[in-house]
């Protein structure tokens, strides 16, 4: 009997299906029932009326989702042209370069927040918005190369040939060949970034000692520093980052899709 369930595929589903339901599908849950309760349990949307009354909270989501922009913007100028080097046959480069850029992930990005912040007073360069650029930008650029090299790795070189017989030079096969068949790739960089940099909240506090407060501190410290009294009002928030998360998903989907079969 024990043999026949080892051997059955389906029953090694189970324990991922109840991972899932666990750590992921019941905090969803019961970040919806606080997101819309009061302390006494009962159903209210005055979480939610609260966020949109305080004006300080909603600045600093529109100063977040701007910061997250501008960083994703950085990787994609810095990453393209990294990718494009890696990934190109005519400009093939060693393992070496891809190990740099993988080296960094294998430390804890918190330790590599605060090895830049080192690194910001060794030079006496002073801590703020100018500091939390650079910790985004470089804790989350490998996030941006790695689909755009995969989707550059794998266009065919017949293509590029084809474009170039019919009288393309290098640029217009650029143009007008590698990039419509690499957006795949910038689109899935992008939500690769997007997402983590406009919910964090150590590396901001880290690169600007608390100077600039980011939506990701504004529900960390509803839940922490608030305590169990403000823990409805963090459901909230962590609600909308949830949905502004999940439509930069979807529409990200729907643009590869429409992109993939243009290709």
């Amino acid at each position: 009997m024990t043999i026949k369930l080892i051997q059955n595929r389906k029953n090694w589903v189970w324990p991922y299906v109840a991972i899932l339901c666990f750590f992921v599908i019941l905090p969803l849950v019961l970040i919806g029932i606080y997101a819309f309760t009061n302390q006494q349990g009962e159903f209210t949307i005055q979480n939610f009326v609260q966020f949109f009354q305080k004006s300080e909270a909603v600045n600093t989501f529109i100063y977040s989702v701007t910061i997250a922009v501008i960083t994703t913007l950085i990787c994609i100028v810095l990453g393209y042209p990294a990718a494009y080097f890696m990934a190109m046959q005519s400009f093939r480069t060693p393992a070496v370069m891809s190990m740099l850029f993988i080296l960094p992930m294998w430390i804890n990005f918190l330790l590599r927040t605060l090895a830049t912040v080192e690194l910001f007073h060794m030079f006496n360069l002073p801590l703020g918005e100018g500091a939390l650029l650079f910790g985004m930008c470089y804790d989350f650029l490998p996030f941006m190369i790695y689909p755009i090299y995969n989707t550059l790795q794998k266009i065919d070189v017949s293509l590029l040939e084809a474009s170039q017989d019919l009288g393309a030079n290098r640029w217009e096969t650029f143009i007008k060949v590698i990039v419509p068949l690499s957006l795949p790739g910038v689109y899935s960089g992008i939500i690769m970034v997007f997402m983590p940099t406009v919910s964090t909240f150590a590396i901001s506090e880290l690169l600007t000692q608390n100077k600039i407060t980011l939506f990701g501190s504004l529900i960390q410290r509803s839940f922490g520093e608030g305590g169990i009294t403000m823990w409805n009002y963090g459901a909230a928030l962590s609600l909308i980052m949830l949905i502004i998360i999940g439509l930069t998903s979807f529409f990200g989907n729907d643009d590869n899709e429409d992109i993939n079969r243009q290709a």
